[in-house]
């Protein structure tokens, strides 16, 4: 195994409730890491500054010279300006305009790539997780909301200066309830965690998931995955039902995603995921194989996620890795 610490690379996942970034070698090698809350409430300054501090204790972490430093990926919550590394609006830290990037470069000098989070993950995914070595990976990650991306030969698929493979707002039912953007029937106000956990706190403030609210009431903001994981496991059928039905509305998301790209992989990750992949997986497969024509049934593969939290600090840094080496040509 080499040893290349005179060849660093830094990724760093800006998260809802945490900033982490981990310095790697040049064979991606963990060398040394940080963490910290968010802290979004302090405001938009405040939160540049600490994402700077979360990346100075990295690199003392790991021992090495900042010069080394090649560059900078890092994940960003929201809609982005690329070329001008900026998140356009990021509504969970109360961010507007924020130039991450150069707030970065300015502070250390190195430079920095910017991308949105659900992207470097799935780039993580291709580079070194449950994608690796395929030519086309797409990710779906159910969350608050639900994310996804694509990397087609090795390049992450972007508009010209903005994200897109938006699937979470791809419309699944006319006159449905509405997301958080406020569009009717999406596939994000029907299968995401946010969405099963209200439907889940509905059953079981009417007493149909009695499992449920013991363990965990019927305030939507305390029912996480792994409180609608128990309920499933000690039988609660209502919050059954509720998640059959959203892995049968995610199914509709590989039927449109293989139907457009005929991925060779499809990786799903994220909490609710981690807690129920066993459980949603099976059935989301099930129900995709119905809609698929004949001809693509059998190029693609459904996948959890690997590297966990992991997989966006990857990405990121190898993606940063990779804007810099094509700068260089």
């Amino acid at each position: 195994m080499s040893d290349k610490k005179n060849d660093c690379w830094i990724g760093f996942d800006l998260g809802g409730t945490k900033m982490l970034a981990v310095v790697y070698d040049g064979d991606f090698k963990q060398l040394g890491k940080a963490r910290k809350k968010t802290k979004g409430h302090d405001g938009k300054e405040a939160g540049l500054k600490r994402i700077n501090s979360v990346i100075k204790e990295a690199i003392e972490d790991s021992g090495i010279d900042a010069k080394n430093v090649k560059g900078l990926g890092i994940g960003c919550p929201g809609p982005l300006d690329i070329e001008k590394k900026t998140i356009r609006i990021a509504p969970n830290l109360g961010w507007e305009n924020a130039a991450v990037g150069k707030s970065i470069e300015d502070e250390f000098g190195f430079p920095v790539a910017v991308a949105n989070d659900v992207d470097a993950g799935v780039f993580g995914e291709y580079m070194f997780g449950a994608g690796k070595g395929k030519r086309c990976v797409a990710g779906i990650f159910p969350g608050t909301g639900i994310g996804g991306g694509c990397v087609y030969e090795g390049k992450l698929i972007r508009g010209a200066n903005s994200t897109c493979m938006e699937i979470g707002h791809i419309p699944i039912m006319q006159g449905g309830p509405r997301d958080g953007a406020g569009n009717a029937g999406s596939l994000e106000a029907l299968a995401s965690r946010l969405s099963i956990a209200g439907a889940a706190a509905l059953a079981a403030y009417r007493g149909e998931a009695p499992h449920l609210r013991s363990d965990a009431g019927t305030d939507v903001s305390d029912i996480r995955s792994g409180a609608l994981k128990n309920s499933v496991e000690k039988g609660d059928e209502a919050v059954i039902q509720i998640v059959n039905d959203a892995c049968d509305y995610l199914a509709l998301s590989v039927v449109t995603m293989v139907h457009l790209m005929a991925p060779d992989v499809i990786v799903f990750g994220g909490g609710l995921i981690e807690a129920m992949g066993n459980v949603m997986l099976p059935r989301i497969e099930k129900a995709a194989k119905k809609r698929i024509l004949g001809s693509l049934k059998d190029v693609y593969e459904i996948k959890e996620a690997k590297l966990g939290d992991d997989a966006g600090v990857m990405g990121a840094a190898a993606l940063a890795k990779q804007a810099v080496e094509a700068s260089n040509k």
